[in-house]
C-alpha cells in the first residue's frame, strides 16, 4: 500500500503543476499503464483530452489547461507560441481563439480542438522561457514570437501595428526586438522591422526628412520647407514637418507620425494640435514612418489632389 500512495503522490504532484494534464508517456515513465489510465476514465475521474494527453478533472479546460494540453500533445521540445505567447506576456488587442503551439518540423502529431500546431526547423529550445504564471509551461520569448507572427502571419501594415504595440505596452524592449531579428536570420520582412524600431525608438523625425524627398524625387514633386514655425489658434508657436505652397497660394502641410503616435494620449494630443494649426491656414494631412516607405505612391497621390504638382521634365 505504501508503494501505490508514493505513486499516487507523484503523478498528483505532477498534474498538480501541469494544471491537473498528464501525458501518457508521463504516467507510464511513474509506472501507469494503458489499463490503469483506462480504468481511471471509465471511472469517471478522468477523462481524455486526446490520445496522449488526460485530464485528471473532469469538466472542460480553461485556456490555461488548454495551452498545457497542446504542449503536452506536440511533445517535448514543444512550446506555446505567435498570439497565445505574447498573450502570455500579457499584450492586450492581439489575442486569437486557438492556441499556438510550435513543435520540430516532420512530426506527425493529431489535432486537437482549439490548438494550431505549427512546426518550424529553427531550434525552438534557443527562444523559449517557462512561465512562472503558468507552473513552467514552455513558452516563447516575446521578441521572436513578435517578430514571426509579424513576418509570417500579417499583412506590413498590422505587422507594423503588432510590433508597435509590444514596445508600447512595454511587453518588449527595442533592444530586445534588435537582437531577436539577429538570431532569426532568415527572418522575412527584417530590413523593414529595423526601419520600425527607428520610429519605435522616437527617431522618425531624423528619418522623415530622407524619407520624404526619396517620395519627392519617385513622384518628381517638389522639396517641401522643413520645421516652418508657425502660431496656432491659440497664439503658440508650432512647427510643422513639412510645408508645400501650391501654384493657387495654397499651403499644404505633411506631419509624419512615428509608432509612438499610435499611444491615445498622443494621438488625441496630435489631433488638438492639428486643428489648432489648421484653423490658422494650412490644409494639414497626416501620415506614418511606415506609410512614407512602404506607400510613398499614395502619399504623394493625396499632395497631389491637394495642389502639390509635379515638376516640370
Amino acid at each position: 500500500m505504501f508503494i501505490v500512495r508514493s505513486k499516487d503522490a507523484a503523478w498528483r504532484a505532477l498534474a498538480a503543476q501541469q494544471l491537473d494534464l498528464v501525458a501518457r508517456r508521463q504516467l507510464n515513465e511513474l509506472g501507469y499503464d494503458r489499463f490503469y489510465v483506462a480504468a481511471q476514465v471509465r471511472a469517471g475521474r478522468w477523462r481524455l483530452v486526446a490520445d496522449v494527453v488526460v485530464a485528471t478533472v473532469t469538466g472542460a479546460l480553461s485556456r490555461d489547461q488548454l495551452m498545457w494540453a497542446g504542449v503536452l500533445h506536440a511533445g517535448p521540445g514543444s512550446a506555446v507560441a505567435g498570439r497565445s505567447a505574447l498573450e502570455l506576456a500579457d499584450l492586450s488587442g492581439w489575442r486569437e481563439d486557438d492556441v499556438h503551439v510550435s513543435l520540430a518540423k516532420s512530426h506527425d502529431l493529431e489535432p486537437l480542438p482549439g490548438v494550431s500546431f505549427r512546426q518550424t526547423r529553427r531550434p525552438i529550445d534557443t527562444f523559449v522561457t517557462r512561465s512562472t504564471r503558468l507552473r513552467g509551461l514552455p513558452v516563447w520569448k516575446p521578441a521572436p514570437a513578435a517578430l514571426l507572427v509579424a513576418g509570417y502571419d500579417l499583412e506590413p501594415r498590422p505587422a507594423f501595428g503588432l510590433l508597435a504595440a509590444t514596445v508600447q505596452q512595454q511587453v518588449v524592449a527595442i533592444t530586445d526586438l534588435e537582437r531577436a531579428i539577429k538570431r532569426l536570420q532568415p527572418l522575412r520582412r527584417a530590413k523593414a522591422f529595423r526601419g520600425y524600431l527607428v520610429d519605435f525608438a522616437g527617431g522618425v523625425e531624423s528619418t522623415a526628412e530622407r524619407d520624404v524627398a526619396t517620395m519627392c524625387r519617385r513622384a518628381r514633386l517638389p522639396l517641401p520647407q522643413r520645421q516652418t514655425r508657425r502660431k496656432d489658434a491659440s497664439g503658440r508657436w508650432r512647427y510643422t514637418d513639412c510645408e508645400w505652397v501650391t501654384s493657387l497660394g495654397r499651403v499644404v502641410a505633411l506631419e509624419v507620425d512615428g509608432a509612438f503616435h499610435l499611444d491615445a494620449d498622443t494621438w488625441i494630443d496630435d489631433m488638438q494640435r492639428e486643428r489648432d494649426i489648421v484653423t490658422t491656414g494650412p490644409t494639414v494631412i497626416r501620415c506614418s514612418g511606415y506609410d512614407l516607405r512602404e506607400t510613398p505612391d499614395a502619399v504623394a497621390r493625396s499632395l497631389q489632389l491637394l495642389g502639390v504638382l509635379p515638376l516640370a521634365a
